[in-house]
């Protein structure tokens, strides 16, 4: 006979063994299978910026379709490089830090972010607030999804992939700047 001690550990170990071991729903059991027509703007991005500099990213997703799409998600690669520093704990470093990134559309996938579905007509417009951290010119590319598990293709209207790059260069001297006095808000000088 077990020990009332070591019974109580067997089944605890055992419960939580056949909890850990996938039986629940496959994540994409409810994402629709088809494809999306979507439109992807031009990002709007300052092409020339200086280190410390917070600016925004945007890119706006229109549905000119007749059906909904489901989760109208968004990857932009290029906010992160990888460092070639050997054994470092996290080897991405950061090109633009991250400050705020579209509102409600955090995801648990990297790079990835969604703002849910997205009626025929519709626009959605993804904005990120970031502050330039690495000098030298980044490309940062982008591109649209139906949503988070691939089931749920979005496309363009000549059936390919809704998608675009943008190029930014960073430079360490900050760019001329005022004040407006009737409105407090800081101008830019020409990019």
């Amino acid at each position: 006979m077990m020990p009332r001690g070591a019974a109580i550990a067997a089944a605890l170990l055992a419960a939580t063994a056949a909890a850990g071991c996938g039986s629940g729903e496959r994540q994409d059991a409810g994402e629709p299978e088809g494809d999306y027509t979507v439109q992807v703007s031009q990002a709007r991005f300052p092409r020339l910026q200086a280190v410390g500099e917070t600016t925004r990213f945007s890119v706006t997703v229109r549905n000119p379709g007749t059906e909904t799409v489901p989760n109208v998600a968004m990857t932009v690669d290029g906010f992160n490089n990888r460092d070639a520093v050997p054994g470092a704990a996290d080897p991405s470093r950061p090109i633009w830090v991250i400050n705020a990134g579209p509102v409600g559309g955090g995801t648990a996938y990297v790079n990835t972010w969604a703002l849910g579905a997205l009626k025929p007509g519709q626009a959605r417009t993804f904005t990120w607030s970031v502050t330039a951290a690495v000098t030298g010119t980044h490309t940062l590319s982008y591109r649209a999804a139906g949503g988070l598990n691939g089931n749920a293709r979005a496309v363009t209207a000549a059936d390919g992939v809704p998608e675009g790059t943008v190029t930014a260069r960073v430079t360490r001297r900050p760019r001329e700047s005022t004040v407006d006095p009737e409105t407090g808000a800081v101008v830019y000088g020409p990019e």
